[in-house]
């Protein structure tokens, strides 16, 4: 009976301490991913004063990331994917390593990163509405009221920082947030295959023949100041690539709708980065935006799927 207890015990510390291990690799996933939106500002400029092309930090951050992974999957001896892996992993591609880091680039050139996370914020709802849709589930009519409410609170605040009118990096950012949501989704399902870490590493890998090529035709021939290389570093090393690690890891140990939650807080961190780093203002009406698509989101994730 002793001997039973004990190994109870054992077991409950275990599984208490992976979901500790897990809620704070998650922490740090998000907060390496808060970055992502000041370091491209900071690695692209602005249409006053532009650092590198939007589509090199784009193809060039990827092509970085993939070799690395190369060696990562030769280093684990990850099998190679087969049959509909790979369609899987192309779709996976066209959102997080193409749709994403493209539409926000070319967007953040023209709006500040203050702007770009408050309507990023909308990702973690349109991830489960995207995810919702394709596995034919059937949301509750409160989840639907907290899609559409986040929606028109982003379009909202558009409008209200375009004077009266959306602008085109807005539309821009909202095709970024689909393409993302989208990748996410098809990298949930091969991660029934593979380690989460494999499935990033293998979509990186893929898109080499592509972002190898691009990266080195849209190479920056003039010189540009040191702070770009050092934000394009980080979405290199850190957005496209261990970031992931962090963030998967943190979801396997500590269960994904717990560790998830703490999604929601990254458009605010973004938002609070972005004074420092670029020294943008954050005004009142601004971060009340942000809370009220922060607390959409919170309750939207919490309505039943069924």
């Amino acid at each position: 009976m002793s001997g039973l207890s004990t190994s109870s015990s054992t077991l409950s510390t275990t599984s208490a301490s992976d979901a500790t291990r897990g809620l704070l690799l998650g922490v740090a996933g998000v907060l390496m991913f808060a970055l992502s939106i000041p370091m491209t500002r900071l690695a692209g400029g602005s249409d006053a004063a532009p650092q590198l092309d939007p589509a090199f930090v784009a193809f060039g951050r990827a092509a970085v990331a993939g070799l690395l992974s190369v060696a990562y999957l030769l280093l684990t001896g990850a099998r190679r994917p087969r049959g509909r892996e790979w369609g899987l992993l192309a779709f996976t591609a066209a959102g997080v390593v193409f749709g994403w880091p493209l539409l926000l680039g070319f967007a953040v050139r023209h709006v500040d990163a203050v702007h770009a996370s408050v309507v990023s914020g909308v990702l973690p709802l349109a991830t489960a509405v995207i995810g919702a849709l394709a596995l034919r589930q059937r949301p509750s009519l409160g989840f639907w009221a907290c899609a559409l409410a986040g929606l028109a609170l982003v379009v909202g605040f558009a409008a209200w920082r375009g004077a009266g009118g959306v602008e085109m990096a807005d539309g821009l950012l909202l095709g970024a947030v689909v393409c993302a949501s989208a990748g996410y989704i098809s990298g949930a399902r091969l991660s029934q295959a593979f380690s989460a870490e494999q499935v990033i590493c293998w979509v990186l890998v893929i898109s080499l023949p592509v972002t190898v090529p691009l990266a080195v035709a849209t190479r920056p021939l003039e010189p540009v100041a040191a702070s770009a290389w050092w934000g394009f570093a980080y979405v290199s090393l850190v957005s496209m690539w261990i970031g992931f690690f962090a963030w998967y890891r943190g979801l396997a140990l500590g269960g994904t709708l717990r560790v998830s939650q703490v999604q929601v807080m990254q458009p605010f961190l973004s938002m609070l980065f972005a004074v420092p780093l670029l020294g943008e203002r954050l005004d009142a009406m601004t971060v009340v935006f942000a809370v009220a698509v922060l607390g959409v989101v919170w309750v939207g994730k919490r309505q039943p799927v069924n």
